[in-house]
């Protein structure tokens, strides 16, 4: 089949990652697959694609941030349609809700005649363009897919729709534990951490990710292991939303906290530094208050870094607490903290952990996922008569 993988970023966000793994995995599998992805001119992927890769070069120069997101819709929905006429493109997939209304306007005109859709998580927005950008490609799609059965639940409950359940994958070539004391030796020197005791989360600084929750959870592990000289980093942050109050708290508390030298934000990093990071910290913290899966929480495993997560509904159906992580209670600092000092100080449990990580991340391939798309794919066009779907 001629796929279309759809993407709102080149930046390396959860559901762009995904999109290039699924991508690579269905070609493997014997797919003929192209990825489209929206960026400003001159702006490249974050890594290199092993598929075609489509971009639609836009730059946002409207005054409000609803006027922003409607003249991307159109520039993605443009550039869609120049590749899309004559191109015999069997599935179009999008992975966000931008790209989804550009592919859903496509079909109401008659450019493509189905649009699947993923749906990672339903966000909480409070701009009205986002709202109903969300809503519609919830509700319009041909074929809606989702990354877990809690959300899978959540949309049939408040939207009404069934979604089928394809689960998240990881690259366990790409993340893996240390082959060696050596080479973490020389991945933590190559850092600057030296013996500190590293706390690492990835996804940037953003309410739902609990920033502030680990924020205060890591100063009561400055305190109580202050021998360690604990050191929180905090990888990632590329987003089309505006989270600059939240970052401007957390900054805020951190010089209340009297933490300045002790947080580190990487901002984005290259993502063979990203692999280093994970393998070279002592733990990993994901203190999310939503995820739609928590694809940053199985590369951790996979490289066999202890995780301390929350208890969302998403995360037990691939953590289990105690055996491959230790769960607190979500948005609980306190809490979070105790679990952080306690896998720090317990090298029996962070042991566990570490290596109870690979066999989980090995239950998650991302060719089984491609299998289980293919399988969809197959079964939502054989009940449906449009010519290129025979």
């Amino acid at each position: 089949m001629k796929i279309l993988l759809l993407t709102y970023s080149v930046r390396p966000r959860g559901g762009v990652v995904h999109t290039l793994e699924l991508a690579s995995a269905l070609q493997s599998v014997g797919h003929d697959v192209t990825i489209v992805a929206m960026a400003r001119p001159g702006e490249q992927l974050f890594r290199p694609a092993e598929v075609p890769l489509y971009r639609i070069e836009h730059t946002p120069t409207e005054p409000s941030f609803d006027d922003r997101v409607a003249g991307m819709q159109v520039a993605f929905r443009t550039g869609l349609r120049e590749l899309v006429v004559g191109g015999e493109f069997v599935i179009v997939h999008a992975q966000d809700c931008l790209s989804a209304n550009a592919a859903l306007d496509l079909r109401s005109d008659g450019s493509i005649a189905h649009v699947v859709r993923t749906v990672h998580h339903v966000d909480d927005f409070s701009s009205a363009s986002l709202i109903a950008c969300q809503d519609r490609s919830i509700v319009e799609p041909d074929l809606l897919l989702c990354v877990s059965t809690p959300w899978a639940a959540r949309l049939w409950d408040e939207f009404a729709v069934e979604a089928h359940v394809v689960g998240n994958g990881v690259n366990t070539e790409r993340y893996r534990p240390p082959r060696d004391a050596a080479e973490r030796a020389e991945e933590r020197w190559g850092l600057g951490w030296s013996d500190r005791l590293v706390i690492l989360t990835v996804g940037g600084v953003e309410p739902r990710k609990g920033s502030m929750t680990l924020l205060d959870a890591f100063a009561r592990v400055r305190h109580e292991l202050a021998f360690r000289r604990p050191l929180l980093v905090i990888v990632g942050g590329a987003t089309l939303f505006d989270y600059r109050d939240e970052r401007e708290r957390f900054a805020t508390r951190v010089v209340e906290l009297g933490c300045e030298e002790d947080v580190h934000l990487t901002g984005t990093v290259p993502d063979t530094q990203l692999a280093a990071y994970y393998r070279a910290a002592d733990i990993f913290a994901f203190p999310s208050l939503k995820e739609g899966f928590g694809l940053a929480a199985l590369e951790a495993q996979a490289s066999g870094l202890p995780v301390v997560a929350s208890d969302l509904d998403v995360f037990a159906t691939f953590l289990e607490h105690a055996r491959s992580a230790v769960l607190f209670r979500a948005g609980d600092a306190a809490a979070l903290g105790r679990s952080l000092q306690r896998v720090a100080e317990d090298g029996a449990l962070a042991g566990r952990l570490a290596s109870a990580g690979p066999v989980t991340a090995a239950r998650h391939g991302w060719l089984a996922s491609a299998r289980a798309h293919d399988d969809l794919y197959r079964r939502f066009l054989a009940g449906h008569r449009d010519p290129l779907t025979i």
